[in-house]
């Protein structure tokens, strides 16, 4: 019995030592991570566009990715909503060594677009300007990325109606000295290669009969939706790009502009190789 009461006296009198032990041990250091903020419309948000894929499966456990991208949002109704101030918040928030802001916009500040269409010449610059200047003042790093193309097709020939705006986010990097992730040229080429048929598996659903039909033998994508059968001789219908691109989440249907799981995997990858040849730094976080 006494062998014990000093047994436990003994413990006693080093629990206090034993604390101040532990008291004294440095904390462990921050781990490091850094942060990839996706900023943009449907075409890389998460339903419908690169974004999902992205964050996904090519970025590592060392880096954060949040997808802030909204469909429907052009680089004017993003902020004007709302939107940029909720993604001011995660760029600012601290606790990792760098956030990098990838910023695409084009879609929906073309022409046709109530409350979202810019102008393309006096507005969309200046709206890209002021995004990268933020940034930058908030701390972030950002990366300016060229919007990806659409897959409508004409004898053959891919239709380019968002090159303007390709163009002058391209002028906007180079004025503002910030990386540029050039996807409108890749997603153009690749597009082009394939041709008007095997580019339609990039969509969220298969194409009706008479799309796919009109394809293969003209070269030409018709309305992916009309509701009309295709009459032999007439003219094809464009896609009304207002109608397949609404405000809010992006349908589940057949279109040319927004992407399903397969065009998500192949154009995550793109942006994944253009990312790490214009941000050297974020190669290690990155997955290829």
């Amino acid at each position: 019995m006494r062998l014990k009461a000093l047994t436990l006296a003994a413990a006693l009198a080093l629990t206090p030592l034993v604390a101040q032990a532990q008291a004294a041990e440095p904390a462990p250091a921050k781990f490091k991570a850094v942060k990839i903020v996706l900023i943009g419309d449907s075409t890389s948000a998460v339903q419908g566009g690169w974004g999902p894929s992205f964050c996904g499966w090519h970025v590592t456990s060392f880096a954060a990715c949040i997808n802030l991208a909204r469909g429907g949002r052009s680089s004017g109704n993003y902020r004007t909503e709302g939107s940029w101030a909720l993604a001011m918040d995660e760029i600012k928030s601290s606790g990792f060594t760098d956030t990098y802001v990838l910023i695409q916009f084009g879609h929906n500040d073309q022409p046709g677009k109530p409350g979202r269409s810019t102008d393309l010449a006096t507005e969309f610059p200046v709206n890209m300007k002021r995004y990268v200047e933020e940034v930058k003042a908030a701390g972030g790093k950002p990366v300016l990325v060229t919007p990806l193309t659409r897959r409508s097709f004409k004898d053959g020939k891919l239709l380019d109606d968002l090159g303007p705006w390709a163009d002058a986010v391209r002028k906007v990097a180079a004025e503002t000295g910030v990386p540029l992730v050039d996807l409108h040229a890749r997603s153009q080429a690749a597009v082009q290669a394939m041709g008007p048929v095997e580019a339609m598996k990039f969509a969220q659903r298969p194409p009706s009969a008479e799309v796919l039909e009109a394809a293969t033998k003209t070269g030409t994508t018709i309305a992916a939706s009309t509701g009309v059968p295709v009459m032999p001789g007439a003219p094809p219908a464009a896609q009304n790009n207002a109608a397949v691109e609404p405000m809010g989440q992006a349908k589940l249907s057949f279109d040319y502009t927004h992407l399903g799981v397969v065009g998500a995997d192949y154009f995550s990858a793109i942006v994944t190789d253009e990312l790490s040849k214009s941000v050297p730094a974020l190669r290690r976080y990155l997955i290829q």
